[in-house]
């Protein structure tokens, strides 16, 4: 009996072991590679204004305004066209984070690293792909943990409209979703809510 528990015991350790060393690999990964370009202008206690750098995006507008729903259809198109379902069979680099406009009808974007041109970058197969270059903007940010929803979307972009009204800070209807982790990520999440302010 004894035999079974450490046996039981050893193998137990193994999976945690082996689990700590697939997230930390899946961390080591989303935090390896190119984000969105900002520069932090204002710090409040419970959000921060930014201003992004102009910046070149592929885009797939979806009939729903339900994140969950989004984005699993918006990442297998988007995530398809970067992993090679393009007409040159061509990889590109992931980014991050993954963005989702707020509205009746969501739009994921998915940034395209610097080292391509929209010239360069090889034809969708699909023709609801499409590519925007987005200019200097500048954006409030407030941010949560864990994993997203459309519950905790809603909420957050509330706290964020309150949070602006009382610092008298004007802002536009332009409301974003960013994701910054990997589906198999578990620990340290990192989520956030923008507007782009007036």
């Amino acid at each position: 009996m004894k035999k079974v528990v450490l046996i039981v015991s050893i193998i137990f350790g193994l999976l945690i072991i082996l689990f700590i060393l697939i997230q930390i690999y899946f961390y080591k990964i989303s935090h390896d590679i190119e984000e969105y370009k900002y520069v932090v202008t204002e710090t409040y206690d419970d959000f921060e204004i930014r201003q992004y750098e102009t910046s070149l995006f592929c885009t797939v507008q979806l009939k729903t305004s339900n994140y969950e729903n989004a984005s699993k259809k918006g990442f297998a198109i988007l995530g398809g066209y970067i992993f090679g379902d393009n007409e040159e069979g061509a990889k590109i680099p992931m980014t991050s984070p993954v963005s989702m406009t707020i509205d009746k009808e969501i739009n994921m974007m998915f940034l395209i690293p610097k080292e391509f041109t929209k010239e360069k970058l090889p034809k969708p197969k699909n023709s609801n792909i499409r590519f925007i270059e987005i200019p200097k903007k500048k954006f409030a940010a407030i941010n949560f943990s864990g994993w997203a929803s459309q519950s905790k979307i809603d909420y957050h972009q509330k706290k964020l409209i309150k949070l602006l009204e009382y610092n008298d800070i004007k802002f536009s209807n332009n409301f974003l979703f960013l994701g910054y982790n990997s589906p198999f990520e578990i620990f340290f999440r990192k989520n956030e809510v923008m507007v782009e302010l007036e």
